[in-house]
């Protein structure tokens, strides 16, 4: 149905709702047949900090954990046994290829998509993700606006994956993608992104606030993680 404008859009959306079949949802369920609670399925095609707990050695874990809540560097020297982890438990939900899933300047999302496939030295097919792999991609960055702050052929640009937010699988009728949340970024750092812009003003944000309640005598904060709920208009 076609909307109109100002208040005779509001009342065909409502008589929409209102006239609109209901949609039959039918949620997990045991080998019984029972509804699973919530609790059971909540988040299950997101690699969260229970499945990293579950799957990485702890000293790793703490440290992709610091780099998660303090906003710390990412240490190299486990981007491979975090790699070699989500990719297990992404193999195990049926994932088949992986994707560096960013927010270009065009009010879209985006994404370069790999297979996990590759050979090993005897031309064996076999699944392999590596830690470079995971931290950094390259798509063709001359695919999406720059505000002009570079011409075509100089186009270059790099995805960074952002700890900060969940890998997770995204599902189609063409099977499962891993998705890596990352940041878009030119050769010399410049945002080409909606995200990239809005971390680094919580990271300024976050970094006054410290200087702040330190002043005011709160000693021992670290980090301050601005938030927008819902509600807030």
């Amino acid at each position: 149905m076609a909307l109109g404008t100002g208040a005779n859009a509001r009342f065909q959306a409502l008589k929409e709702v209102q006239t609109r079949s209901p949609r039959k949802i039918d949620p997990p369920r045991d080998e019984d047949g029972k509804r699973l609670p919530v609790s059971e399925y909540f988040g299950v095609n997101t690699f969260g900090l229970r499945q990293m707990k579950d799957r990485l050695p702890r000293d790793v874990y703490s440290k992709i954990r610091q780099t998660m809540e303090n906003g710390s560097k990412l240490d190299g020297e486990i981007a491979n046994t975090v790699a070699h982890a989500i990719k297990e438990w992404a193999l195990t939900k049926g994932a088949t290829h992986f994707c560096h899933w960013f927010q270009p300047q065009t009010g879209n999302t985006a994404e370069k998509h790999d297979a996990f496939l590759t050979f090993d030295d005897e031309g064996q097919a076999i699944e392999k993700f590596s830690g470079s792999q995971l931290i950094q991609s390259e798509p063709d960055a001359s695919s999406f606006p720059s505000g002009g702050m570079r011409t075509t052929f100089e186009a270059r640009g790099y995805t960074a994956w952002d700890p900060s937010s969940p890998v997770f699988l995204m599902e189609s009728t063409n099977g499962k993608t891993l998705c890596i949340p990352s940041v878009f970024i030119s050769y010399h750092g410049d945002s080409l992104d909606e995200k990239t812009a809005l971390l680094r003003s919580m990271d300024a944000i976050s970094k006054k606030a410290v200087e702040l309640l330190t002043m005011t005598g709160l000693e021992g904060v670290n980090r301050v993680v601005p938030t927008l709920g819902a509600e807030q208009e």
